[in-house]
């Protein structure tokens, strides 16, 4: 509640200023205040938790966010070692000779509005993923191998591959839609997109746009029942603003940059909460613009030109790590032995002049009339990406490179020339390459395309056995290493912050990109006294 709305109550009554606290306590999300141990008043029923903001909360369409994971459920789902394990599937058997999965579905699973869970809303799912001619989602390549989903009995769920695809468990963890409320309608519009019914831990309650998303527990859930009864989503998409309002008691918990943490370390009145990531940040390069058309050459050796460790301490405050590939925190299969282009100015002199470029009178290269220049997209809300954006191209221009920072609201991926990404693989390493990287994939934004690259991805892709596929990914490493998609710059921490009252949130889990993930063992979180 806004301060003036408070000024305005406290004027009233006192028992009805104690009233309207409650209200704003348990509807409106304003969180408690952390200078004070469990203040009469405070709500240890309602979570406060700072989010993103929304355009859709459908499990198919948006992918990286902590609500479409509370609210759905899939047939399998991410353990706290993150494999997968069956969820919404009570067991499953794999013929490997046939490339036949068969799932036995949980009984008396119901969605959120009362109607039963059964096999037939699987098969809508995956049939949409796979068959729907308006679907725009950047995931469908992960299921492009599923040739045909039969269910014999409204417990059983039959899917059959074209291919091999060993990452197809992990893919399963995708959220189920609910056939009863969506078969014939265009998913990409349908207003259950901003009403979502689902058979997770949480249920939909209500959507104030550009404002809070408020869910309650769901007390039939098949499983255990979480013991917070509502999750407020305060939509604070601002990074500055989200430590701002963790001070001043709006927020129970939230993710904050590197560098807005260090103001609550060592403050008893918060706990924070250091995750490890697959989270990294890099200059994608579009190549369909003329500029990296002509020059995607550079791409790799402008590595040589960022002092990653640099940008690291200063940017993040030494938490995180200078980064080299999409696949380096991946114990099992990154191949460390890539050329990681780290910071050496002569070498970058060096190889930008063999290709014919000359330091002009400014101090930047040119070549046949073209300057060494290009711009980089980043969005105004996320500070941390600006400042790494800003100190790489002050590193640029001391090499002789300009590039612009272009600070703005919406990407535009038809007419940027560049853009200061994230992403991550924190789970099978399929799940944020293959999409990414191959060809025309299904979340190829960039236009990248490498002929060995999708030869070694599709292998790795179709190989169960472990050394055979850890074998092409590192042939898919060295591939990308020479032909860089990315500038890759570091890899980030996930720092979360939260009131001490706050006990469960448990960093055994890897977190994904911007952190998200942490809500994974969300039943067993509490709100208790300071």
């Amino acid at each position: 509640m806004e301060k003036r709305e408070k000024k305005r109550f406290w004027r009233g009554n006192i028992a009805l200023c104690f009233i309207m606290a409650v209200f704003c306590m348990t509807f409106a999300g304003c969180g408690s205040n952390p200078q004070t141990s469990s203040p009469k008043g405070v709500d240890n029923s309602t979570l406060a938790f700072a989010s993103g903001d929304y355009t859709t909360i459908n499990p198919i369409l948006n992918t990286h966010d902590e609500l479409p994971d509370i609210i759905f459920s899939g047939l399998m789902k991410y353990d706290a070692k993150g494999n997968p394990v069956t969820d919404l599937a009570e067991s499953y058997t794999y013929d490997a000779n046939t490339l036949t999965y068969i799932f036995k579905l949980r009984q008396g699973v119901k969605w959120h509005d009362g109607a039963a869970f059964h096999a037939d809303d699987v098969k809508f799912t995956l049939d949409t993923l796979t068959q729907s001619k308006t679907l725009a989602a950047s995931i469908t390549d992960n299921y492009k191998e599923i040739s045909s989903v039969t269910t014999p009995d409204e417990n059983t769920v039959v899917i059959r591959l074209s291919k091999p695809n060993a990452a197809m468990l992990n893919y399963l963890t995708i959220g189920i839609l609910p056939r009863h409320l969506l078969e014939g309608k265009d998913i990409m519009t349908d207003s259950f997109n901003q009403h979502p019914i689902g058979t997770g831990r949480y249920k939909f309650v209500s959507w104030e746009v550009g404002q809070s998303v408020i869910v309650e527990k769901n007390t039939d859930y098949y499983d255990k029942i979480p013991q917070i009864d509502k999750i407020v989503f305060k939509i604070v998409p601002d990074e500055n603003a989200r430590a701002l309002q963790m001070k001043s008691g709006d927020l129970d918990i939230a993710w904050l940059n590197a560098q807005n943490t260090e103001g609550f370390r060592g403050d008893k009145n918060y706990q924070v909460f250091d995750f490890k990531t697959a989270d990294y940040r890099a200059i994608s390069p579009n190549f369909a613009v003329p500029f990296w058309q002509n020059n995607k050459e550079l791409v790799g050796i402008l590595g040589y030109a960022l002092d990653k460790e640099a940008i690291v301490k200063s940017t993040l405050g030494g938490r995180g790590v200078s980064a080299y590939g999409p696949l380096q925190l991946n114990a099992e299969y990154n191949n460390p032995n890539v050329r990681h282009y780290d910071y050496d100015p002569e070498k970058f002199r060096q190889a930008v002049e063999a290709l014919g470029w000359i330091k002009g009178a400014d101090g930047i290269y040119e070549k046949d009339g073209q300057k060494l220049s290009f711009g980089v997209d980043v969005r105004e809300n996320e500070e941390e990406r600006i400042d790494i954006a800003n100190v790489a191209a002050q590193q640029f221009r001391a090499a002789g490179v300009d590039m612009k920072v272009n600070i703005i609201q919406k990407l535009n991926w038809k007419t940027l020339e560049s853009f200061l990404i994230g992403e991550a693989a924190p789970f099978d390493p399929d799940n944020g390459t293959y999409d990414l990287f191959a060809t025309g994939a299904s979340g190829n934004y960039t236009h990248y395309s490498n002929a060995e690259v999708d030869k070694y991805l599709q292998a790795a892709r179709m190989d169960v056995d472990p050394a055979a596929r850890k074998d092409a990914y590192d042939k898919f490493q060295e591939v990308l290493a020479k032909e860089p998609a990315y500038i890759m710059i570091a890899y980030l921490e996930g720092n979360y912050v939260a009131v001490p009252r706050l006990k469960g949130p448990s960093t055994e889990r890897v977190l994904g990109h911007h952190a998200v993930g942490v809500m994974w063992n969300i039943e067993d979180w509490t709100l208790g006294n300071s």
